[in-house]
């Protein structure tokens, strides 16, 4: 999900407004960091969440101000391990960059996540967007990948399988592909 706002009196204004567009505005907020998506990851349509609740999100924030572009998005993938495991990755990007920029690197960036860890993808989706401030004042976009069940899930179980770490390899091509044989989307 993204939200704009282009019209903050300051910085944390112009975030507040764009929580609120997310519905976000009246929870408290986990921000997460780290590439793997809990176990039992499956994307959702958007819900109304009570008020104060505890929400795990990633978030790609881009603050602009005076007229000034920014633009962030977040893109995730549910993949297949060479092992046959099933497990998600997420990616956040802020950037000054277009829209279109931005989302070419943070497709690129998923691509490399994936790669390095030799992943193959099931599905994905990507959602960017951009924000021009208003002059005089501050702007802000923001992207989110929103779980408001994660802090639920696996609890009381383990977390996984473990990888051996010989099982990764820095980023580049996998498997003997090259960044233009991908091509589903990303």
């Amino acid at each position: 999900m993204t939200a704009v706002a282009s019209w903050g009196e300051n910085p944390e204004d112009a975030f507040d407004q764009a929580l609120v567009e997310l519905g976000l505005g009246d929870a408290r907020l986990v921000k997460v960091e780290g590439a793997m998506l809990p176990l039992g990851f499956e994307p959702v349509q958007p819900r109304d969440l009570p008020m104060g609740s505890l929400v795990e999100c990633h978030l790609a924030i881009a603050h602009t101000s005076d007229g000034g572009s920014a633009a962030a998005g977040v893109a995730w993938a549910k993949c297949d391990t060479p092992e046959g495991d099933e497990c998600a990755i997420v990616t956040t990007l802020a950037t000054e960059l277009d829209v279109e920029e931005t989302d070419l690197q943070l497709r690129r960036n998923l691509k490399r996540k994936m790669a390095s860890r030799d992943l193959e993808v099931d599905e994905f989706d990507v959602a960017v967007d951009e924000v021009t401030a208003a002059e005089g004042h501050h702007g802000v976009v923001v992207a989110a990948l929103i779980m408001p069940e994660s802090l639920r899930m696996g609890a009381g179980s383990p977390s996984g399988p473990t990888r051996s770490r010989n099982l990764t390899r820095p980023s580049g091509p996998s498997r003997g592909r090259n960044d233009s044989d991908f091509s589903v989307g990303l």
